[in-house]
């Protein structure tokens, strides 16, 4: 792996496990064992390094957010969409953690931040057309639409968030990816009443799988699509 992809990557494994704020380009280049001036010869600040890991994020989301053009949309698929995209703000959790915090840093990322929202949003948007046509949910007008995608981003985004407060008195980062998954359950509440009736006994039992019983508590298992597998997050940065 070359000496650029091995920064993007330790700083991503320090900005999660010690918090951005917390991790100097020193403490980057001592992790990997590299001087100060070999690491600035690949970026020149830290915003630099923070920017491009944003990057590989943003291809990420992009890829677990492709829809397929060659059949319609289902159960499999939707619960891949959630588990991925759970999968990767866990992958890259320190950004939501201070994403206030980072955008007002940077107005680059702040600029790439606000494209990326949209991005996200019409796809969000065209699964939910996608999960229509498949017989998933029920028909919705484009107005219906746009807000059940906005408020489906913001659970998305602000679960780090809400997890972040709710854990107040415990280290930053005593969160477990199975807490962070449990945004799965507030998700599928909001898409409940858009389910075509078929589906909504179905729906249920895998929403039970996510409930946060209690703040600290973990599900007992996860829902795993058989259609479509995960790759490895590292693959994103070669």
């Amino acid at each position: 792996m070359k000496t650029r992809d091995k920064i993007l990557l330790c700083s991503l494994e320090l900005f999660n496990e010690r918090g951005e704020r917390n991790v100097t380009t020193n403490h980057i280049a001592a992790h990997l064992g590299i001087s100060p001036g070999n690491l600035y010869y690949h970026f020149r600040n830290k915003s630099d390094i923070i920017y491009e890991v944003f990057q590989e994020y943003e291809k990420l989301v992009s890829y677990y957010l492709e829809i397929p053009d060659d059949r319609p949309l289902g159960l499999d698929d939707m619960m891949f969409y959630l588990e991925s995209v759970f999968d990767g703000l866990w992958s890259y959790r320190f950004f939501h953690r201070d994403l206030e915090f980072l955008l007002d840093n940077d107005e680059r990322l702040r600029d790439d931040y606000r494209r990326f929202t949209s991005r996200c949003l019409t796809a969000i948007k065209q699964i939910f057309s996608g999960l229509t046509e498949g017989g998933l949910f029920q028909y919705q007008p484009d107005e219906l639409k746009d807000a059940m995608s906005l408020n489906v981003w913001l659970v998305i985004t602000n679960w780090m968030a809400f997890l972040k407060t709710a854990h107040a008195s415990h280290p930053y980062d005593s969160i477990t990816r199975d807490q962070l998954k449990q945004g799965i359950f507030q998700v599928l509440t909001l898409e409940m009443p858009y389910l075509q009736a078929g589906y909504r006994d179905e729906v249920m039992a895998i929403r039970e799988r996510y409930r946060p019983e209690l703040i600290g508590s973990t599900p007992d298992s996860v829902y795993v699509p058989e259609r479509r597998m995960r790759r490895d997050i590292k693959s994103r940065m070669k």
